[in-house]
C-alpha cells in the first residue's frame, strides 16, 4: 500500500512502527479500513496483530508513522490522542462484563449522556437479539449471549470503529461457528467499521470483507478473502492461509512441468518454480496408476484424502465425503485448473 490518504477509509495507518525494547512488533505497516466493512487481521502468534489493534485503540504510542480515524490524525509525530478521544471501542478476548450490573447497565455503560442511554440500550439489545433480557445478570446468560452483550456494549456509544481481539477464543468449537456468524450479522446491520484480530484462518475467511495478513510485524497482503486465498502474495501466505500442496516444477511460459504432468499457470513463469495447488483443485481417477491412497480424513461435508505419488511426494486432495476412495487403492491424480507458481528462490 502506498500510504496515500484514502478519504473512504474509517481508519488509515501509514508507515506505523512500534518496538518494545529490542523487539520490533510493527514495521512500517500500512492498513486501511474501508468505512462500513469488517476487516480481519490474520497472522501467527507474535506477528504484531494485537499490537496493531492496541495502537489503533490508543493503548500504545507508536514510534513512527501516522494513524487517522475518519480522516483525523490521532497518532503521529508529537501526537497521541488518548483512547477516549478516538471514538474507538474494543471487544476483548474475555467479554469482561461487569458481573454486578444488569445486561442493560452493561450495554449502557459507555454511553455518557443519560438522555441518550435508554434509547441506545434498547436499540442495541434489539439489534443483538437480546430484547427482553435487559434485567438479567451476566451469569444468567449463555456464553453466546454474553458475547453479544459485549458487542452491544461496544456499539452503544456509536463508535467510528469497533476492534475485536480474538473474541471467540473462549467459546467451544460447536458454539463458535454460530456466534461468529451472529456477530458478523450484528456488525453489518449496525453499519459499523470493524477490525477483527484472529489467528483462525477459517474465521477470517468466513467473516471478513477484507483480510489483512501479517508476518513479523509487517502487512504482507490485504484484499477480499477469495483473493487472498486464490492469489496469495507469496509461498508463505499460500501455506498459512488454508491448506496448500507445494510441488516443484519448471516454468515454460504459460505452463509448468511437474510430477503431475504439464499444468497451466495463472501468470507466465520461467525456470525453477514452486507450484501452489489447493487440495480442492486436484481430482482423482480410481483404477488408474500414479499414486496410492494413504489416508482419508472424514469431515462430514467433505473428506481430505492423502495420496503418495510414485516419486514419494504426498499430496492432500479435498473430495465430496460421498466419494468412495479406499485407503490402499491406486489412483491417478490430475489438476485441470490453472495454478499459481512462484520462483523457487521464494522458499
Amino acid at each position: 500500500m502506498s500510504g496515500v490518504s484514502d478519504m473512504s477509509a474509517a481508519v488509515e495507518c501509514s508507515g506505523v512502527s512500534k518496538s518494545f525494547g529490542p523487539v520490533q512488533a510493527l514495521r512500517d505497516t500500512d492498513l486501511a479500513l474501508e468505512t462500513g466493512t469488517l476487516t480481519a487481521v490474520l497472522g501467527p502468534s507474535g506477528c504484531g496483530k494485537t499490537t496493531l489493534l492496541r495502537v489503533i485503540a490508543g493503548f500504545e504510542r507508536i514510534d513512527a508513522g501516522t494513524i487517522r480515524v475518519s480522516g483525523q490524525a490521532v497518532a503521529g509525530p508529537g501526537l497521541h490522542l488518548p483512547p477516549e478521544r478516538r471514538r474507538v471501542t474494543i471487544v476483548p478476548q474475555e467479554q469482561a462484563l461487569f458481573p454486578h450490573l444488569t445486561v442493560a447497565a452493561n450495554v449502557g455503560y459507555g454511553v455518557r449522556r443519560r438522555a441518550e442511554r435508554d434509547k441506545a440500550v434498547e436499540a442495541m439489545l434489539e439489534l443483538a437479539g437480546l430484547s427482553g433480557l435487559g434485567r438479567r445478570m451476566p451469569h444468567e446468560l449463555s456464553g453466546g449471549q454474553q458475547q453479544r452483550v459485549a458487542l452491544a456494549r461496544a456499539l452503544a456509544p456509536d463508535p467510528t470503529v469497533v476492534l475485536l481481539d480474538e473474541p471467540f477464543g473462549s467459546l467451544d468449537a460447536a458454539l463458535r461457528d454460530d456466534i461468529r456468524s451472529e456477530v458478523a450479522g450484528v456488525l453489518r446491520a449496525s453499519g459499523a467499521t470493524s477490525l477483527l484480530v484472529t489467528h483462525d484462518q477459517e474465521e477470517a475467511l468466513a467473516m471478513a470483507d477484507s483480510v489483512a495478513v501479517m508476518r513479523s510485524g509487517m502487512l504482507v497482503q490485504q484484499g477480499p478473502p477469495q483473493d487472498v486465498y486464490r492469489r496469495p502474495a507469496d509461498l508463505w501466505v499460500a501455506n498459512f492461509v488454508g491448506r496448500a500442496n507445494i510441488v516443484a516444477g519448471r516454468g515454460g511460459g504459460a505452463t509448468v512441468e511437474t510430477a503431475l504432468g504439464t499444468l497451466d499457470v495463472v501468470d507466465p513463469v520461467e525456470g525453477p518454480v514452486d507450484v501452489v495447488i489447493r487440495p480442492e483443485q486436484l481430482q482423482l481417477r480410481a483404477g488408474a496408476r500414479g499414486a496410492t491412497v494413504e489416508d482419508r480424513r472424514y469431515f462430514g461435508h467433505d473428506a481430505v484424502v492423502v495420496v503418495r505419488l510414485d516419486d514419494g511426494q504426498r499430496l492432500q486432495v479435498r473430495l465430496p465425503s460421498a466419494d468412495p476412495v479406499p485407503v490402499g487403492s491406486t489412483v491417478a491424480v490430475s489438476c485441470p485448473e490453472p495454478v499459481l507458481a512462484f520462483p523457487a528462490t521464494d522458499r
